[in-house]
C-alpha cells in the first residue's frame, strides 16, 4: 500500500507529509477544529494545521501552551511545559517540539496528536511509546 493511500484511511500512523513547508493551509482531511486562523480570549492566534485529536483535547493543548508560554520565555521550557502537563493529564509517553523554524516526520498514537501556531510559533504534540 502506498504512503498516500495510508495516509488517506486515517489510521494517524502516519504524518500527512514533512512540516517544515506546511506554513501554507493544510489540505489535510483529519479531525481538527479548523485551518483558518482563530483568536483565543486571550488574544493570541492560533491555527490548527494538522490533527488527529478530539477537539476537547486540542482546546487544552491550546490552553497548555498559552500558559507555557506566559511562564517560559525558551522554546525548549515551552515545550517541556506543555509535554508535562499532558503526560500528568493523559499518561505518558507525550513529545513536544516548538520552535519557528523545524522539520519532522513522526508516529504516533492514533488520536493523540496535534500540529498548530500559536502567533508565530509551531507547536507539534503527539503521544508515542
Amino acid at each position: 500500500m502506498s504512503e498516500e493511500a495510508k495516509r488517506m484511511l486515517g489510521g494517524g500512523a502516519l504524518l500527512p507529509k514533512s512540516l517544515s513547508d506546511d506554513r501554507k493551509s493544510s489540505s489535510d482531511d483529519r479531525k481538527s477544529m479548523s485551518g483558518s486562523s482563530l483568536t483565543t480570549a486571550a488574544g493570541k492566534k492560533f491555527i490548527i494545521k494538522s490533527a488527529d485529536m478530539k477537539e476537547d483535547m486540542q482546546k487544552e493543548a491550546i490552553d497548555i501552551a498559552i500558559s507555557a508560554f506566559e511562564k517560559n520565555n525558551v522554546e525548549k521550557d515551552v515545550a517541556e511545559y506543555i509535554k508535562k502537563e499532558f503526560d500528568k493529564k493523559h499518561g505518558p509517553t507525550w513529545h513536544c517540539i516548538v520552535g519557528k523554524n523545524f522539520g519532522s516526520y513522526v508516529t504516533h498514537e492514533t488520536n493523540h496528536f496535534v500540529y498548530f501556531y500559536l502567533d508565530s510559533k509551531a507547536v507539534l504534540l503527539f503521544k508515542s511509546g
